[in-house]
């Protein structure tokens, strides 16, 4: 994965450059701490925030607003003073009546400026079911898809229908196990879903199929963009493999095989350099893999971090994540164990850009420690939902912190500390 540059320039300068490329040919614009997408405008989980407190004291981050918003574990996007999520109307069994809502809120009030609902099933199938993928917010407009397929874009300011379309019925994309999960990705002019065997691209503005690779069953991942050779790129993490595509055009560059029992690959990949980072339940674990010469190499492949369903971050050289129910820090060039965490559960995290961790435990703890191969340390601890099952990733913006669970409790705390 080379990137066409002068030799002599410095790493940082070439990772802010790479940095405003991407946002560059990504329709959806952060401005200061907004997060518009699923693991933020960076696609890598890491806030741009560090200017964020944690010192709570014990009574935990103060309580700006909470709101029931249906049962899921789709996460929270933010964008222009506005808070967008789904959740799901059914109760413990589905029924000819349960409803996706999509909602829009006030980011700072959680006052309600609309929500828009549909027929979807509950659908729970050994977890609580409900919303699975993450809206996107790109400029004036709103993407989302429920489980069933059911793609919106939707008027960001009223939440009126601009188009729809579903992705199963409409064209014949087959529904995996838990159905469809991943988040939508915009990339300039065009929507890209990872269904099928290896991706789709639609005409963003009125959903007509730009290009496919097929219409076998999709992985559970969002499609990741990088650039490579000069070439803009998507790793998308299918089924059994996670693959390289071409934005243009969806040519398969390279792939490389990662099977569980149930075909779950649910974790993002993470790219640094020339290098490709997955990891999978399941017992299945985590390869590093290189990418030269449009070919997929090993690196290592083992068993040490096995995301289940919640992606990992990657910094200074190592990688932050959940091997199924505890947190592990391993060394990206080896895959040594640093140290590893049990007090959290099956949980989820992100970084800001300091390297703080903010991270949900399963029973809706939020933690804050350093991100540091030396060990974990926490830095403050506070129970900020209800203790049920919360594997949603949390999210920081704008000096607050949004999180859910299952239940479809929702809190937003300050952590602004004005």
């Amino acid at each position: 994965m080379r990137i066409a540059l002068k030799s002599k320039m410095n790493v940082s300068m070439v990772t802010l450059l790479l940095t405003m490329a991407m946002l560059s040919i990504s329709g959806s614009t952060a401005r200061g701490g907004d997060w518009p997408i699923y693991r933020g405008p960076n696609h890598n989980g890491i806030s741009i925030e560090t200017d964020w407190k944690a010192n709570w004291g014990p009574d935990g981050p103060k309580q700006l607003w909470k709101k029931s918003i249906g049962m899921g574990f789709s996460s929270i996007t933010v964008s222009n003073g506005r808070a967008y999520m789904t959740g799901n109307t059914g109760r413990k069994k589905s029924s000819a009546d349960d409803k996706d809502i999509v909602f829009c809120l006030d980011a700072s009030t959680g006052a309600e400026i609309w929500t828009h609902s549909f027929s979807c099933p509950l659908q729970p199938k050994y977890y609580e079911g409900g919303t699975l993928s993450t809206p996107i917010v790109d400029g004036k407009v709103v993407y989302t898809i429920s489980k069933m397929g059911d793609l919106f874009c939707l008027d960001a300011a009223t939440g009126k229908v601009i188009w729809q379309k579903n992705m199963n019925k409409d064209l014949g994309f087959k529904l995996p196990t838990w159905h469809f999960a991943g988040s939508p990705l915009v990339m300039g002019d065009m929507l890209i879903l990872n269904l099928g065997t290896a991706g789709v691209a639609l005409n963003k503005k009125n959903g007509n199929v730009i290009w496919e690779n097929g219409k076998d069953v999709c992985g559970y991942a969002t499609p990741v963009p990088y650039t490579m050779d000069g070439q803009q790129c998507l790793a998308i993490f299918g089924s059994e493999a996670v693959k390289g595509v071409t934005l243009a055009d969806g040519k398969v560059l390279w792939q490389y095989p990662s099977v569980n029992r149930d075909k779950v690959n649910a974790a993002d990949p993470i790219i640094s350099g020339s290098s490709v980072f997955i990891s999978s339940g399941y017992n299945r674990g985590c390869a590093r893999i290189n990418i030269t010469g449009g070919k997929a190499t090993k690196v290592w492949d083992n068993r040490v971090i096995r995301n289940h369903m919640n992606c990992s971050v990657f910094w200074k050289g190592h990688i932050y994540g959940f091997d199924e129910n505890t947190l592990k820090c391993i060394d990206f060039k080896d895959s040594s164990e640093k140290w590893s965490e049990d007090s959290l559960g099956k949980g989820a995290l992100m970084m800001s850009a300091d390297g703080r961790m903010i991270i949900t435990s399963d029973k809706g703890e939020l933690v804050i420690a350093q991100a540091s191969p030396n060990g974990f340390e926490a830095i403050a601890r506070a129970q900020i939902l209800p203790r049920s099952k919360c594997w949603t990733v949390p999210v920081l913006s704008n000096g607050k912190i949004y999180a859910r669970n299952a239940n479809g409790d929702m809190v937003c705390v300050d952590v602004s500390g004005k």
